[in-house]
């Protein structure tokens, strides 16, 4: 249940740089969280199996028009879509495995919500990008061999990031480094053939694009996830465990909004911007949740000030996950949410809320205004409790009178009692909690020291309770929004010796690289140099030796002898070229060509349960087991991400859920007739 390995001949928490693996990835750590997803990986694999069946009888029951076959494929679709029912409860009970990510070192804690890490298949940039550098740049790819390497490495090493800081920095590292891989070699007039596929964290189904923008937006998400893993995992008996944990679960609604600001047209919806949303209310929940823990921590005093306002910080708290409730249960996002997840928020809502009207009746029931207290500031503090005070009457004279505090403190406590009773049977419907919950705990002393304070202030004659009004949430420090600077760390572009970005990137078409003999005339080589790097030519004598073998105005040195050239300025190469003589040096240069003649890209494919006759296709061919990349540095693994599907409906675009949601656990009925047969 931590990233403690057990016995399988690792004994390091994280692989080391010079090792076998990169530093913040644990591909061998047998832990619950590897184990919940890998489980999640094989009922994806499962899940697309079943759809591909499925698709295979659609098509089938469309060719035929034998009465008998058309009957006995229906009866199969029926099969199908059950199949496909079973395996999305058992993914959304993946979804719902929360202990696996808590402290267990944690004994009285409510457990917290962490994100699942969404997941992907192998890719092979290898031949893509080696043809692509030879076409493009005009240089032999196998040169580059080392650097393809090292680029499929990192992505492999982030499909396991350790849960902690270095496991953070493996994806920002690899995240920076697609930046550089977009402007280096995807160029907005062709496709470069490699394919990123994806997972919906919640659905399992998957999506896939040639636009490297689903990889980052895929990274930014996981990111996010790790975030809300660290947070859940952080130690909560300690002030800087919850501090850490704050700041954990603010960094990840930081990447959330991040990821939502800048990639508004994700094909998975678990990254659109509804889903996002939510998801950035619920990372803020528990960081207001981690606050009043924090506040809470050296104890709560039993004064009047200090129980007001922890009543107001717990209705903070209750506020907040209200908040996440209501977004929560929004269609489409409540048929894809985990029932448990709703549940939680509301069940929150109501414990947090009742702690808020404990504290007020304790507050009212346990004090009385005497002469020594601050008459004036006790009055202040309660006006600031309502937005109207309970039966019109004024702070002073509740504070005063006390039947009235004790009147309006039972009414509060009849709240409380109310509340702690809807938590625990909301409780009821969770049944994904390890057998001794905790959270069942907590809730039971909740009521019981309700119905203790209840039973100690119960009258013997029959009172007619008034309603407790609402108490104002207030906080002294509210959840922000923390963007972690982490999400774009400073690395070395691994293909740098293509050049400087800025001039050598794939929206730029060049000539292959000519060979100029440079001869002096006249002391003279008939031109002079401008620019950074690389330098240009300019003020080109068309008369010259060199223009007369070719050599243009514009064109970028490249190389000197044997010198290459392009992170070389004017002074570098001019020192290069001063000690040219009578017999010359070979020069190369490049010409940078016109590229509004090229054709227009065709259309990214992109499938979320159905395939495009396009790339599509191209895709399911590559089985992962049957993948053999040559020259890897980690021995390569079948991977158990593969899938394929096919399906009537073509589309660039994630299409939501049509299907109607019935039952207490809000799961999708699939059809089960052929002309309901999408699934998405």
């Amino acid at each position: 249940m931590t990233d403690t390995l057990m016995s399988n001949g690792c004994t390091t928490n994280g692989p080391v740089e010079n090792g076998y693996f990169k530093k913040g990835c644990n591909p061998f750590a047998q832990t619950g969280r590897s184990q919940l997803q890998n489980k999640r990986a094989l009922l994806n694999q499962e899940i697309i199996k079943k759809m591909r069946m499925r698709a295979g009888a659609e098509n089938l029951l469309k060719a035929t028009s034998n009465n008998k076959v058309r009957e006995q494929v229906v009866l199969e679709l029926s099969y199908f879509n059950s199949d496909l029912q079973r395996l999305m409860i058992q993914l959304e009970g993946l979804n719902s495995s929360v202990d696996v990510y808590q402290n267990v070192q944690e004994t009285a804690s409510i457990p917290l919500i962490p994100l699942g890490l969404k997941e992907t298949k192998d890719v092979d940039f290898s031949v893509p990008l080696k043809d692509f550098i030879l076409e493009h740049y005009s240089e032999d790819g196998s040169n580059f061999q080392d650097q393809i390497d090292d680029l499929m490495d990192l992505r492999q090493a982030c499909r396991t990031p350790s849960r902690n800081p270095s496991g953070v920095d493996l994806l920002a590292n690899y995240f920076s480094q697609l930046s550089f891989l977009e402007t280096r070699f995807f160029s907005p007039t062709r496709q470069l053939g490699i394919f990123f596929t994806w997972y919906d964290s919640f659905t399992g189904i998957p999506v896939c694009q040639q636009n490297i923008s689903l990889e980052k937006a895929s990274m930014l998400f996981n990111m996010a996830a790790l975030h809300s893993q660290i947070g859940t995992r952080a130690d909560r008996q300690t002030q800087a465990g919850l501090e850490d944990a704050i700041a954990a679960f603010q960094k990840s609604a930081g990447v959330l909004h991040f990821l939502k600001e800048t990639f508004t047209h994700t094909p998975s919806y678990d990254m659109s911007p509804a889903m996002l949303s939510m998801l950035i209310r619920l990372m803020l929940a528990q960081a207001q949740e981690y606050m009043f823990e924090l506040i809470t921590l050296p104890g709560i005093r039993n004064e009047f000030f200090s129980l007001l306002k922890m009543a107001q910080e717990a209705a903070k708290v209750g506020e907040t996950y209200s908040q996440v409730h209501q977004s929560m249960i929004q269609t489409p996002i409540k048929n894809n949410v985990p029932f448990f997840w709703t549940t939680m928020s509301h069940l929150k809502t109501n414990h947090y809320n009742s702690l808020a009207h404990y504290f007020v009746s304790t507050a009212l029931l346990d004090h009385q205004l005497t002469p020594s207290d601050d008459e004036d500031k006790q009055e202040k503090a309660l006006s600031q409790l309502y937005d109207a005070m309970p039966e019109g009457r004024s702070p002073l004279d509740i504070l005063k009178n006390k039947d009235d505090r004790k009147r309006i403190g039972k009414a509060h406590l009849q709240r409380s009692i109310m509340g702690h009773e809807e938590a625990i049977r909301t409780h009821s419907c969770l049944r994904h909690l390890k057998e001794r919950d905790i959270l069942s705990d907590i809730l039971q002393a909740s009521l019981k020291r309700s119905l203790t304070k209840f039973e100690q202030n119960k009258d013997d004659e029959f009172t007619d309770y008034m309603l407790a009004p609402d108490i104002i949430s207030k906080t002294e420090k509210k959840a922000e929004m923390e963007i972690p600077a982490a999400i774009k760390v400073k690395v070395t572009d691994l293909f740098h010796r293509l050049g400087p970005l800025s001039v050598f990137s794939a929206k730029q078409r060049w000539s292959a690289p000519r060979t100029i003999r440079l001869r002096l005339q006249d002391r003279d080589l008939g031109f002079t140099l401008k620019g950074d790097v690389p330098v240009q030519i300019q003020s080109l004598d068309p008369l010259c030796p060199a223009a007369a073998e070719g050599l243009r105005e514009g064109d970028y040195i490249v190389a000197v002898g044997d010198t290459e050239c392009k992170w070389l300025g004017v002074s570098d190469v001019m020192k290069l070229l001063k000690d040219v003589d009578e017999e010359g040096v070979n020069i190369r240069v490049v010409s940078m060509m016109d590229s509004s003649s090229q054709p227009m890209p065709t259309k990214s494919a992109t499938y979320c349960g159905g395939l495009p006759k396009t790339y599509s296709m191209i895709c399911l061919a590559h089985d992962e087991d049957d993948k053999n990349p040559k020259s890897r540095k980690v021995a390569k693994k079948p991977s158990f991400l593969s899938w394929g599907l096919k399906n009537k409906n073509s589309s660039s675009t994630l299409s939501l859920p049509t299907a109607d949601f019935n039952g207490p656990w809000n799961r999708p009925t699939y059809p089960t007739s052929y002309d309901e047969s999408a699934l998405y």
